[in-house]
């Protein structure tokens, strides 16, 4: 078989501090997850990237495997020096993990021939080699859910399907905005040896809406208006995501002029609002009324659109 560079396959120096292994492999993660990646190899890249990240991230591990990788380089073929296990303070007894064990975990035969003689787990979701057993917190995992708008704002729920053949039904809150996480305890990996699985978490992609813009928790609308509804004034009938409202629109209001209506945005503890921008549009002079009728305008309105660049 041969050697594993961990470091490598996360990216990561030798000497890089716990944060700065935590972010590359979740950097590495979002990039390979089967559920959201369009690698062709997405699949291995992550069990490799997941395991990487379970030797790095746990302090003992990573020392052992220091000490021995010291003298290996990625690719070469590799079996681990007599008496590993008993050095490196990861040998086994009647209790280590059987081969088994790692392929439903997804291991790599390099890992069971460092570890696999009962490894002791000491950081989060560690489990005890001995008379009882390992067992082991499974990973965290993520994955990317895309939600219409209409869903975002009401809420509900929603049907997500997993790159290992699970349907899950997940709780949409009211309101939820572009770019929240939704965790879902117990839904990422499974645990080993019985040991509880990890949590899913969800980054929450709103669509982009035929109508509204999202800006945080603000929507915009651009509502188009006829010139003389925007000349003389009008009331005109405006949708937002809760139903349709009135909207009064002053006398001589111009094209981009921004109107609020409060609360009528994304709902939360503090709800958005709705932005109307204004935008005149100009009837088509399809008729030959028509070009008389913006001739007599021309004529007669005294109006210089670029009045203020001369």
């Amino acid at each position: 078989m041969e050697f594993k560079d961990y470091y490598k396959l996360l990216g990561v120096p030798r000497d890089a501090p716990p944060d700065a292994i935590k972010k590359a492999y979740r950097r590495q993660a979002r990039k390979y997850h089967p559920d959201v990646s369009k690698e062709t190899d997405a699949e291995a890249r992550f069990k490799e990237v997941s395991e990487a990240y379970e030797v790095l991230s746990d302090p003992e591990k990573r020392s052992a495997y220091d000490r021995l990788g010291a003298n290996w380089k990625a690719g070469q073929d590799f079996r681990p020096p007599p008496g590993w296990e008993q050095a490196a303070g990861f040998g086994g007894g009647a209790h280590g993990f059987s081969s088994a064990d790692f392929n439903a975990g997804g291991f790599s035969e390099f890992f069971e021939s460092l570890f696999g003689g009962g490894f002791r787990q000491t950081g989060p979701g560690a489990g005890r080699a001995g008379g009882s057993g390992f067992r082991t917190r499974g990973q965290d995992q993520e994955a990317t859910l895309s939600l219409d708008l209409e869903t975002a704002y009401h809420g509900g729920r929603q049907s997500l399907r997993m790159g290992d053949g699970r349907t899950l039904a997940v709780n949409i809150p009211a309101g939820v905005s572009d770019g929240q996480r939704i965790r879902l305890t117990g839904q990422g990996a499974p645990g080993l040896g019985g040991g509880p699985a990890g949590d899913l978490y969800l980054s929450v992609h709103i669509q982009p809406h035929a109508l509204y813009r999202v800006e945080g928790r603000d929507l915009l609308l651009d509502l188009p208006l006829a010139p003389w509804e925007a000349a003389l004034g009008s009331t005109v009938t405006v949708p937002t995501l809760s139903g349709k409202v009135d909207l009064k629109i002053p006398a001589g209001s111009r094209a981009g002029r921004k109107m609020r209506l409060k609360g009528r945005g994304m709902p939360g503890k503090t709800p958005g609002d709705l932005y109307v921008i204004l935008k005149i549009e100009t009837p088509p002079a399809e008729t030959q009324a028509h070009r008389e009728f913006y001739e007599r305008m021309r004529r007669e309105l005294p109006f210089d659109p670029r009045a203020h660049l001369a």
